[in-house]
């Protein structure tokens, strides 16, 4: 079991790293809802369900579905940044 805890801490560092570098808008929403996902299975593993269904609701969930709309409402939704055309 620790292995996989270590694993799981070591995919959230991974996130974390990975949404600071990408310059697509669109892989960091994802890369943020699959970090807020895994941060739920660690709240589980901690033995914390209150928590982890909280960010499972509000970190993968509704903010992720606010980062989507917001990405399409200013037309970034699969686009490229301007420096990469």
């Amino acid at each position: 079991m620790i292995i996989i805890e270590w694993l799981l801490l070591l995919f959230l560092i991974v996130c974390a790293v990975a949404v600071s570098i990408s310059k697509n808008l669109l892989n960091s929403v994802i890369i943020f809802m699959s970090y807020s996902l895994v941060m739920a299975v660690i709240w589980v593993l901690l033995r914390s369900p209150d928590l982890a269904i909280t960010e499972a609701a509000v970190g993968a969930g509704v903010t992720s579905v606010l980062f989507f709309l917001a990405l399409r409402k200013i037309g970034r939704m699969g686009h490229k940044d301007d420096g990469e055309k």
